[in-house]
């Protein structure tokens, strides 16, 4: 029984440590990458066709990957007035239908961007001179339905929480 929580730890600390190593390696990759378009274009009158597009690309993928991460530690945007105004117990019912709301929506995203890919694969469109652009907008429906699992983890969570209180106060009156 315990092995199950165990494994969950393992697979959280990969996938923060893979998160992390991908935002790394975009960032680096696009700061280089336009820097080295700068210098090319400005030095030597040459670029790369493709350059830019990649560029445009990289800044999709670490806006997406960055998302994931945020998700992940809860520090994704949110207009939280009603916290800072009223006592936690109250708080806690519109946190629960604010992350079940963000969790469909995430859901809803990653199932029209898998229909986007579909047609890209349908369509055969391709990037980069004549790169598949399936492989390149395939984050799209992994990264909103991995947002989608982690909001619904935060609600269920935010519901044992408040059953748990609930349960507390009624074992101690």
């Amino acid at each position: 029984m315990t092995e199950i929580p165990g494994i969950a730890a393992r697979l959280e600390r990969w996938g923060t440590a893979l998160e992390s190593a991908a935002l790394i390696m975009l960032l680096g990759a696009m700061m280089v990458l336009a820097v080295g378009q700068i210098i090319m274009r400005v030095f030597f009158s040459f670029g790369f066709i493709w350059a830019d597009e990649l560029v445009k690309l990289f800044v999709l993928w670490i806006a997406l990957i960055a998302s994931i991460a945020a998700s992940r530690s809860n520090r994704h945007l949110r207009i939280d007035i009603l916290s800072h105004f009223v006592a936690e117990k109250y708080a806690r019912f519109p946190r629960i239908i604010v992350e079940a709301f963000a969790a469909f929506v995430c859901g809803l995203l990653a199932w029209h961007s898998w229909r986007y890919v579909q047609l890209t694969i349908e369509f055969e469109d391709t990037l980069l001179v004549d790169f598949p652009a399936w492989i390149a907008y395939s984050l799209l429906p992994l990264s909103f339905l991995l947002m989608s699992y982690r909001f619904a983890l935060s609600c269920g969570s935010e519901l044992v929480r408040a059953v748990q209180k609930d349960e507390d106060k009624g074992a101690t009156q």
